[in-house]
């Protein structure tokens, strides 16, 4: 912190740099995280950098409304003074931070820039009393993406679930002592309130561990794997391979970026769970024997994951799936081609693109395998095919989109 710097000052510092990564840069949150918040101190810091920066991305249309409002110019999307902006507003409209603390706080962050009309734009709204919509307002292009896909409904859902930060949804194994939820599936709970995870109970122990509740969905969809030889295809960060080895699957777990390994056997490792990890394309892969049963939850547009991370609504071009099409539609075909016959396969992805779910036939070799309604939670429902969507506004504290279907070898 520089000298005479306001308390909270480096932290607001941060959430620009990294606002700045990611709205100008291209670059996802997660991949700039660390170094953004590595020169703070432990604790509160951290937090509110990482809580502005969040609320920033899930209301950055309306934050930059009202900024745009004030000025008789644009600014520019690039400049510093609306980075700077946008983190001064969510401080006061989402985080409640008072207007003399915002400004006293935002002003240092444009040291040898315009800070006259920083000044000028905050003082302005707080005048006004701006507030924010009682939900954000999705991106335009993603907004008429979806309006065209799922209707208007959808739209709305989506606005609503980007409003809040989820709640914590985790996969159990164990019971634990202290551990209370909601659940939504069996070996499912869904967490009240916000957390710091591995300061709940059991999270050392690896009682648990975290996963959406969608996310959850697929494992379930194979039904009784114990004793199975189960193929995880793309299977970090591991939550997928963890719930079939606590099934009792004898599972082989593929991944092909060998830094995402590393994550699985840490998972592994704390929840006491056994799995044969494999570092392999699995385009280029080939196993020695055949599978009773094989998960592919294929890479993907992620487009389903947007109330998780925010950042994603502004920093995918969805105009061109071609390339994500072409690997899915590879991956599907080398996987039915490695089930024993009679063998079950689930394809799954966090997307909520028609293109890279509802719109593409089982591969040669499988035939669909209906998923049943008495297989389902009551907050889902299959399509008439036997797929299973899901879309946000499904089910109260919302869920990940994902698209998912089943097919059987003969």
């Amino acid at each position: 912190m520089a000298e005479g710097d306001p308390a909270g000052t480096p932290a607001r510092r941060a959430a620009v740099q990294l606002l700045h990564a990611v709205t100008v840069l291209g670059k996802p949150l997660d991949a700039v995280l660390g170094g953004a918040l590595g020169g703070l101190p432990q604790g509160n810091d951290r937090a509110l950098a990482h809580a502005l920066v969040g609320q920033a991305l899930r209301w950055l249309v309306d934050l930059d409304a009202l900024i745009d409002s004030t000025t008789a110019e644009v600014l520019a999307p690039d400049v510093r003074v609306r980075q700077v902006l946008r983190v001064a507003l969510v401080g006061a409209l989402r985080l409640g931070t008072p207007p003399h603390a915002v400004i006293a706080t935002a002003l240092p962050l444009l040291a040898g820039g315009p800070r006259r009309l920083a000044h000028g734009v905050l003082s302005t709204l707080f005048k006004r009393r701006a507030a924010l919509p009682p939900v954000p307002t999705l991106p335009p292009a993603w907004a008429a993406r979806w309006r065209a896909q799922w209707g208007e409904d959808m739209v709305a859902a989506a606005s609503a679930a980007l409003a809040e930060v989820p709640p914590l949804d985790v996969a159990v194994q164990r019971a634990t002592d202290g551990l209370e939820g909601v659940s939504l599936l069996p070996g499912h709970l869904r967490l009240a309130g916000t957390h710091g995870v591995e300061a709940i109970p059991g999270y050392a122990s690896g009682d648990w561990w975290v996963q959406d509740v969608a996310a959850q969905l697929p494992v379930t969809l194979l039904g009784d794997v114990a004793g199975m030889r189960v193929l995880d295809l793309c299977a970090a960060p591991g939550g997928k391979t963890m719930q079939l080895a606590a099934r009792g699957a004898h599972v082989v777990a593929l991944e092909k970026e060998a830094r995402r390994v590393a994550r699985i056997e840490a998972n592994l490792a704390r929840t006491d769970l056994r799995a044969e990890i494999v570092v392999a394309d699995a385009l280029e892969w080939e196993p020695g024997q055949a599978f009773d049963a094989v998960l592919l939850d294929a890479p993907c547009s992620a487009s389903g994951v947007f109330r998780r991370h925010p950042d994603l609504l502004h920093l995918k071009a969805m105009e061109d799936l071609g390339a994500l099409l072409v690997v899915q539609a590879a991956l599907r075909a080398r996987a039915a081609a490695w089930l024993k016959p009679g063998g079950r396969m689930v394809y799954a992805v966090c997307s909520l693109e028609r293109a890279e779910g509802e719109e593409h036939a089982p591969p040669p070799g499988v035939v669909a395998e209906p998923l049943l309604t008495a297989e389902l939670p009551d907050w889902v429902t299959p399509a008439a095919d036997g797929t299973v969507r899901v879309l946000p506004g499904m089910v109260e504290g919302g869920a990940d989109g994902f698209f998912m279907a089943r097919w059987r070898r003969g």
